[in-house]
């Protein structure tokens, strides 16, 4: 079925903090409305809203028509204990609830109970429009389309982190919801999965709403763009797709600083005016004070007359001031301006493996030989699952190899970003889990430096693990900047982080003196970083390009 999801004068907080308001939007069949904003702007909370999952404090969203189905699919799938793929995909679907919304009112129809008929009709309904009747078939297919090689009845949690994001694409292809809110479907998709991901995309025909930081995906794929600008605190629709909302967007800066600037000068030459006017009056009245006579009648009533003359204007001049149409001034954008320090040189060679072959869980990497030596800059690329992350882990000795060798040079120091952002992920507040990291670092030091990182005390008393993820991803990057590294490994950096924090990381890693390997699907940073040397990762083999 068609859908139109309306939103009129949203607005939501959190604690005393306004994230947006006066919110309005109208998404039509077909159409596809990218959200960006910075991290914490609320975008997830957007979503979560329109999906009906958690209440504005002010305004409404309609469904047009009120049963079309609603598919929110969250950043992160969550992968419960015992929960087969298969159970997985019919949760991500929706076909699991309408299943058993469907077997409940089969029973109460087996039982008699009064409107069992219309319910159960419904239930039916909704169960058939989610695609429920051939789930199981087309799972197999899609997943066998994906590659995602694995029984279905396995537990999700038995998969690696590249067949989870193929479990995680193969739920979004098997939709058949009339509406699409997806939050970062993009993170850890290999570039078939973009590829595949893209078509199905820009194939709907209902209804989507879409957060990503994957500026070609959104470039690719979005007919317009709303941004929650946390900075100015405004709501901005942007329509004409992503890269037109880029020279819209600066356009509009622009325009709104050069407004504001035009007033500023036109108030402070006013206000000059004024200042100018009231000490020519005021010198006036003590001249006409010290020269009047009793007898000087005509000029004493020059000298009043010039007075009032020079009151009037003075009053005219502030008249004008009054009547001058305020602009406030733009805010200035927080800006991280990241940098990575660096750590004395390592060796010459900074790390290899010889004969390396590492066996797990049915899959082997190797026999790989490789060097990196001092200052290379190296993309490493592959497809989910072809073993790139354990090609990182062998080369830092995180692993054990099961033939081979593995050396890191003297005096490397290691700084790593992996996929799970795993240093944050305990009940410890941040600033504790922080400063476990970097002793060495006074307190008020530690609060500064995650500060700078748009980590404030809102934050930092927090669990680390109950921070968004784009939010422990800033506090990684932070923790790159308290201690200096020559070894510098980023395993899909920018998974979470927003727009302008990866363009930030692209410069600091511009800047860069050290060894770095990158992992990263991110098309635009793979053009933007400047690279040494391209590693391929092929089922396993590893060949450099």
């Amino acid at each position: 079925m068609s859908a139109t999801l309306t939103a009129k004068d949203l607005a939501a907080g959190h604690g005393d903090r306004v994230l947006f308001a006066g919110l309005d939007m109208v998404v039509a069949p077909g159409e596809v409305v990218g959200l960006v904003g910075v991290n914490g702007a609320g975008k997830s909370t957007l979503l979560r809203i329109l999906a009906g999952l958690h209440k504005p404090e002010q305004g409404v969203v309609r469904l047009d028509p009120p049963g079309a189905t609603v598919g929110h699919l969250p950043q992160e799938p969550e992968r419960r204990p015992g929960e087969s793929v298969r159970a997985f995909l019919a949760r991500r679907t929706g076909v699991a609830r309408a299943q058993a919304e469907l077997d409940a009112v089969t029973e109460a129809l087996a039982a008699g109970a009064e409107g069992a008929d219309d319910r159960y009709a419904t239930a039916l309904d909704h169960w058939l429009a989610l695609g429920g009747a051939d789930l199981d078939e087309r799972a197999g297919e899609v997943a066998a389309d994906l590659g995602l090689t694995v029984d279905l009845d396995q537990p999700m949690t038995a998969l690696s982190g590249g067949q989870a994001a193929r479990a995680g694409l193969a739920s979004l292809l098997l939709s058949r919801y009339d509406v699409f809110l997806l939050d970062e479907p993009t993170n850890d998709l290999d570039l078939d999965g973009l590829a595949t991901l893209e078509r199905f995309v820009t194939g709907l025909r209902a209804a989507t709403v879409l957060v990503s930081h994957d500026r070609e995906f959104l470039a690719r794929t979005v007919d317009a763009v709303l941004e929650l600008d946390l900075h100015q605190r405004q709501v901005n629709l942007y329509g004409g797709g992503y890269e037109s909302y880029l020279e819209e967007r600066a356009f509009a800066r622009r325009h709104a600083r050069e407004d504001y600037e035009e007033y500023a000068r036109t108030r402070a030459a006013l206000e000059t005016r004024a200042r100018t006017q009231r000490n020519w009056l005021e010198k006036g009245v003590r001249n006409a004070r010290r020269k009047s006579s009793d007898n000087d009648k005509v000029g004493r009533k020059f000298r009043a007359e010039a007075t009032e003359k020079q009151a009037a204007k003075a009053r005219q001049t502030d008249r004008m001031i009054e009547r001058l149409d305020v602009v406030e001034e733009p805010r200035k954008e927080w800006e991280l301006r990241m940098e990575i320090a660096a750590a004395p040189r390592a060796g010459a060679i900074v790390a290899t493996l010889r004969d390396a072959v590492v066996r797990r869980d049915g899959f082997t990497l190797g026999p790989v030989d490789l060097r990196i030596d001092w200052a290379d800059k190296v993309a490493i690329t592959g497809a989910n699952g072809a073993g790139k992350s354990t090609l990182l882990a062998a080369l830092l000795g995180r692993i054990p190899l099961d033939s081979g060798s593995a050396a890191l040079g003297p005096g490397v120091v290691v700084g790593e970003i992996d996929q799970a952002r795993g240093l944050f992920l305990g009940d410890l507040p941040l600033v504790q889990a922080f400063a476990r990291e970097v002793p060495e670092l006074a307190d008020a030091d530690v609060r500064t430096l995650l500060a700078k990182f748009g980590l404030k005390a809102a934050h930092v008393l927090r669990p680390a693990a109950t921070l968004s993820p784009g939010e422990r991803t800033r506090a990684a990057l932070a923790l790159l900047q308290a201690r200096g590294v020559n070894l510098l490994v980023l395993d899909e950096p920018t998974n979470h982080l927003d727009l302008p924090a990866i363009e930030q990381l692209e410069s600091a890693l511009d800047g860069y003196p050290g060894t770095l390997l990158l992992v990263t699907h991110d098309r635009r940073m793979l053009e933007a970083v400047h690279v040494t040397r391209r590693l391929d990762v092929v089922d396993g083999q590893v060949t450099e390009k």
